[in-house]
This record gives structure tokens, sequence and C-alpha cells, in this order.
């Protein structure tokens, strides 16, 4: 009998207009979590994300290495919440300094290569800020010559 007390109670307070302030009141207590408010700032930008500076970009082109070839790879990309510029890829077995270019603009970024399990077929990350200094889409899959040294 009081379990059918409460839960006609309960659903003659639902009906309320402010049936949570009328539950605090009777129990002394506030029943629901507070919402959080919305955040103002909005959605970040890749621009708020990246955290390099324009001397580090401009340096990280300029120092692109001519080194030895470790073959082709699909990059999406990388958590942009890790900064600076780097590859996680199969094609090296130790993290080593490196550069990527990508072929259809010619453009090439010095990154540090560091490693993933898996077979030396199967896709990268790239970092947010060496996408941004190579020029392609965020949200695209773009091949890049790798090559090591730097």
């Amino acid at each position: 009998m009081r379990g059918l007390c409460a839960v006609l109670l309960f659903a003659g307070l639902s009906g309320c207009a402010d049936w949570q302030a009328n539950l605090e009141t009777l129990w002394g207590a506030p029943v629901l979590a507070e919402e959080p408010e919305a955040v103002a700032a909005g959605p970040a930008t890749p621009e708020a994300l990246d955290t390099t500076t324009p001397q580090e970009r401009e340096a990280a082109v300029t120092s692109a290495s001519s080194g030895a070839a470790l073959g082709m790879t699909v990059a999406s990309l990388g958590s942009p919440a890790e900064p600076g510029f780097w590859l996680k890829t199969a094609l090296v077995q130790a993290e080593t300094p490196g550069s990527v270019t990508e072929p259809l603009s010619g453009r090439a970024v010095s990154v540090m290569l560091i490693p993933i399990e898996g077979p030396p077929t199967s896709g990268s990350r790239l970092s947010l800020a060496a996408m941004r200094v190579l020029g392609v889409p965020l949200t695209d899959l773009i091949e890049v010559e790798v090559r090591r040294g730097g």
C-alpha cells in the first residue's frame, strides 16, 4: 500500500509545472543534479587547436629533408590534442626524425616519425600542424611519401 501511495504522490507531483521544486520541498534536498551551463566559447577551430607558432611552421617547411625514402602511406588526421609535427606510422620501428611530402602539391614538412604496430601497408596518422602546413583538408585521407632523416 505504501508503494502505491508513493507512486500516486509522484505521479501527482510530476503533473505540476514545477515538480522538482515540489519534491525538494517534500524531501528537503535537491532531487536532480543541475544541468551544466553550455560553453560559450563554441566549437574549437583548427587554428585554435594548432599550438605551433608561425616560426615553428616555417622551420618545419624549410627543413624538410631529402633523406632515405621509406615508402608511401595513406594518412588521416591524428589526435588534434597532440601538439607538434609528427607522423605515427608502421614504416618505422623506432622514433626518428623524417619528413612527409604530399606528391600532388610537392609540399613537404619535417616531422618526428613515431612507430605504430601493424604491417607497413597500414594507414598512418599525421599531426594537425603537419596537415595544415601541407595545406590538405583535415577530413581527407591523403597519400604521402615518407622519408627518414632530417
